[in-house]
């Protein structure tokens, strides 16, 4: 059943960065970041007003509870921040498989941290995985956006390690909270985070970030990502789940928004990033087939 939710969010995370680049191209990144986590805040509101009603201010009344959720969402924060902004301005078909280096990331963190092992053909998966994301690079290279240059490619990465950060964390969380009081009330909290940020911004520089032009684009960035948030800490919430696994599928998500670029926005070099998916895709399906090994 987690495989399935996995799977699910991923599919939900490929419209998702869609929605994100039709949101943010030529627009303020900082506000249109500002209003998802708004919109994200008011999907998850029956929650925390349901717990309210019922004399619970949720994650067992307590003030450590509250402050684990607010670390979480600074983390995530500081993940989107970097992302919005690198999605803004790199190619999907760049900026998804640089997104898809995660899992390594977690595997490690897993595996020192939670005791996670993987077996032969899970190995062979994430050796595929790394195949792909150095194949990916030397792409990007030839499309002008080589590390020693762009700082897009560097707020990728940035943006890329902290989100592997908040999927270590939320294992962590998962033992102690449930999944949908988790995501009410981090999103609660990034919501004032980010709106400090922006009031702040705008106090010091009226036009900080540039113009901002309304898109209906904007609200399914928080319709796509919240159902793609609920059906991933689901997935973790089972025992027998395991993050390094649970995040290499939601980097399938690639998947979705590669085709968009390709066939909607013409984007460059067809040839090699389909070879590099089809690499990333075999390394996802040794992942997954893997898991359902005794």
């Amino acid at each position: 059943m987690w495989l399935l939710l996995a799977i699910v969010s991923a599919l939900c995370l490929g419209f998702y960065d869609i929605f994100k680049k039709l949101s943010v191209s030529g627009n303020n990144v900082l506000i249109v970041l500002l209003l998802n986590t708004l919109f994200g805040t008011l999907l998850m509101s029956p929650v925390i007003i349901f717990g309210l009603v019922n004399g619970s201010f949720g994650l067992d009344n307590s003030i450590v509870g509250h402050l684990q959720i607010a670390l979480k969402a600074v983390i995530v924060l500081s993940s989107w921040i970097l992302g919005y902004f690198a999605i803004k301005h790199l190619p999907l078909t760049i900026q998804g498989p640089i997104n898809a280096t995660r899992p390594v990331i977690v595997l490690v963190g897993a595996l020192l941290i939670f005791g996670e092992r993987l077996n032969w053909m899970q190995w062979i998966g994430i050796l595929l995985g790394f195949a792909s994301l150095w194949l990916i690079s030397r792409i990007g290279a030839k499309e002008g956006f080589a590390l020693k240059s762009s700082k897009w490619l560097w707020m990728s990465i940035g943006a890329t390690t902290m989100g592997a950060v908040s999927a270590l964390y939320d294992k962590y969380l998962l033992q102690s909270f449930e999944p949908l009081e988790v995501q009410a009330w981090y999103s609660l909290y990034q919501m004032i985070i980010m709106g400090i940020i922006v009031g702040v911004l705008l106090k010091h520089d009226k036009h900080s970030g540039g113009r901002f032009q309304w898109r209906w684009w904007i609200p399914c960035i928080s319709i796509f990502l919240t159902t793609a948030d609920i059906a991933y800490f689901y997935s973790l919430s089972f025992d027998d789940s395991m993050i390094s696994i649970v995040s290499m599928i939601r980097r399938g998500s690639i998947l979705v928004s590669f085709l968009y670029g390709v066939v909607i926005l013409c984007e460059k070099q067809v040839r090699a990033k389909l070879i590099d998916l089809c690499i990333l895709l075999l390394s996802l399906t040794l992942l997954v087939v893997g898991a359902t090994l005794p």
